[in-house]
C-alpha cells in the first residue's frame, strides 16, 4: 500500500489583507500542537505560508506590517501590465526572509500562480522564491505580470484560490483555511469595489472541488467586512483567524495518524 508523503499539510487559499488570518490560524494551530509538514498557498495564502515556512513565527510576521499601508507595497506606474509595480513588495521580501530557494525553508511550500499566456495554474516550490511569491500575489490589472523563466505569471487566484489538490495526494490528512468565502457585498460604485468584486467572483468559480478535498475547512464570512488591500486592520484580522480557528477546533477534534496506538 502507498504511504503518503506527509502527515499533515496545511492549505492556505488567497484572499488580499484576509491572509493575516491566516497567520492567527497558525498560531492556533501551533497551541494545540499542529504543525504542517508541508503548506500550500495562493496569493496572500502563500505571502503568509512563505513567511511562516521560512521559520518566523505567526505573531513576528505581524509585527513587520504594523503601521503599514497599500502605498508601501506598491509602486504607481503607466498602465501597461498592471497599475502598480511590485518593486516595493520584492524588497519587503528580500528584506524579510531568511533564504532566496525553496529548497531552504524549513517548511516545505507549494505556490500557485497563473501563467497568463498558456491559461493554466503552475505550483512553485524550486528555484528562488521571492519571483514566485510576487506572481502569486499580483492581482490581474492592480499589479503588473512577473515573468518567470520567460513566462509571464499572476494571482494563482485566477484559477485555484485554494490549492487543496497539489497537497491532496501527499499528505494523510490536511487542514484547509479559507479567508475569502463566497459572499455578496453591497455595490459601490468606485474602481477598487469594482475590481475586487470581479476578482472575488472569478476566483471563488474555482474553489467548491478544492473545498471537498479538505478533512477539515476552517472558513467564516465574518472576514468579509475587510477589503483585499485593507492593511490598516491587520492585527485585528490575525485576531479573528485565531479566533475562528479555535472555535473550530473546540467543535471538531483533528487526529493525525500516530495520535492512534499501535495494535499487533
Amino acid at each position: 500500500m502507498e504511504i503518503n508523503k506527509y502527515k499533515l499539510g496545511i492549505s492556505l487559499g488567497g484572499g488580499g489583507a484576509k491572509g493575516f488570518a491566516h497567520l492567527g490560524a497558525l498560531q492556533a494551530l501551533n497551541e494545540r500542537g499542529l504543525y504542517p509538514d508541508v503548506i500550500s498557498g495562493t496569493s496572500a495564502g502563500a505571502f503568509a505560508g512563505t513567511l511562516y515556512a521560512d521559520g518566523h513565527q505567526p505573531e513576528d510576521i505581524i509585527s513587520f506590517f504594523k503601521k503599514s499601508t497599500f502605498n508601501k507595497f506598491a509602486k504607481f506606474s503607466m498602465p501597461k501590465g498592471g497599475i502598480f509595480k511590485n518593486t516595493p513588495f520584492q524588497s519587503f521580501l528580500k528584506n524579510n526572509l531568511k533564504v532566496q530557494n525553496f529548497e531552504e525553508l524549513k517548511t516545505p511550500i507549494y505556490v500557485a500562480a497563473t501563467n497568463i499566456e498558456e491559461g493554466r495554474v503552475e505550483f512553485f516550490n524550486t528555484g528562488p522564491i521571492i519571483p514566485a511569491v510576487i506572481a502569486s500575489c499580483s492581482v490581474p490589472v492592480v499589479f503588473t505580470p512577473v515573468e518567470i523563466n520567460n513566462k509571464y505569471y499572476v494571482d494563482g487566484g485566477l484559477l485555484k484560490k485554494f490549492p487543496v489538490s497539489v497537497l491532496r495526494e501527499k499528505c494523510d490528512k490536511i487542514i484547509g483555511i479559507n479567508v475569502s468565502p463566497f459572499i455578496k457585498n453591497p455595490f459601490k460604485n468606485s474602481l477598487t469595489y469594482i475590481a475586487e468584486q470581479s476578482f472575488h467572483y472569478m476566483s471563488n468559480a474555482n474553489m467548491m472541488q478544492d473545498r471537498k478535498m479538505c478533512d477539515y475547512l476552517i472558513e467564516s464570512d465574518v472576514l468579509s467586512k475587510y477589503s483585499l488591500f485593507d492593511l490598516k486592520h491587520v492585527e485585528e484580522i490575525f485576531e479573528m483567524g485565531y479566533k475562528i480557528t479555535h472555535q473550530f477546533m473546540g467543535k471538531h477534534e483533528i487526529k493525525l495518524k500516530n495520535d492512534f496506538p499501535d495494535f499487533i
